[in-house]
């Protein structure tokens, strides 16, 4: 049951962000809401409920996070769940040969920035947090999901700094599982393949049409609250750890 859970979501402003903080709060539960200051974070928690705050977060900021945590505990009194729905992308070759450029650096390490270190900055702080609570009748304390991408494992030309973040979450989501599992914490992530997002509908409806026709079954691009359906999922299901699902209809992306 989420009813009467508190949820801290990042990158809750917009998106599958958003989705799952609505989907949170249709069954009952309380969510931090994280965005960026310049998101509309305040107008979307406000337009929601009482149930819902707004923590203006850059989630690679230890201090950021840790006054969204000092909020939830100060308004919620504790903390069950956390969602890692921020990320940000950039798409360009490795070198670009017919402008005799590389790559810039600074944005690689952007992306991995928000992406990974963001991911686990919100990891490493919500766990004290959660560490706080009562374990129920299992041991558990907390659950946290992050977001991938099928980008982690087939990404397109352009995507090295995307793939390479996404990746690493991949990677970090089972020794982060086995790090918090003496403190009953869940960890899981989800890999979402094409969704309808405000980054895929700022594309010309030709182009989304075109993505969708990619998609093996359902033949369309995916629905923001059926990531938040896993997430939900990913919470009440007690076996649920240390695992990265897929969530694509059966995507696997070209070149």
């Amino acid at each position: 049951m989420l009813k009467g859970a508190v949820a801290l979501v990042t990158g809750g402003a917009s998106g599958l962000g958003r989705a799952t903080v609505e989907r949170i709060v249709r069954q009952g539960g309380r969510v931090v809401l994280c965005d960026l200051p310049t998101s509309k974070g305040q107008q979307v928690a406000a337009g929601m409920s009482e149930n819902v705050i707004f923590a203006p977060t850059d989630v690679s900021s230890e201090k950021d996070v840790m006054n969204a945590l000092s909020m939830t505990k100060e308004k919620f009194g504790k903390l069950d769940v956390a969602v890692n729905c921020a990320g940000i992308g950039v798409a360009f070759k490795t070198y670009n040969f017919n402008k005799n450029l590389p790559h810039k650096l600074e944005d690689f390490i952007k992306v991995l920035m928000v992406n990974t270190v963001g991911t686990f900055n919100v990891i490493r702080l919500s766990a004290g947090l959660m560490g706080e609570n009562q374990p129920n009748e299992d041991g558990q304390r907390g659950v946290i999901v992050n977001t991938a991408s099928v980008a982690a494992y087939d990404g397109q030309m352009g995507q090295a700094a995307y793939s390479a973040s996404k990746g690493a979450i991949v990677g970090m989501t089972l020794p982060i599982a086995r790090d918090l599992s003496s403190q009953g914490i869940r960890v899981c992530t989800i890999a979402p393949g094409l969704f309808k997002t405000p980054l895929l509908e700022s594309l010309p409806e030709k182009v989304q049409s075109y993505l969708a026709k990619t998609v093996p079954f359902p033949q369309r691009l995916g629905k923001p609250d059926e990531y938040a359906m896993m997430v939900e999922s990913i919470i009440l299901n007690p076996m649920m750890n240390g695992e990265v699902v897929r969530v694509d209809g059966a995507i696997r992306m070209q070149p």
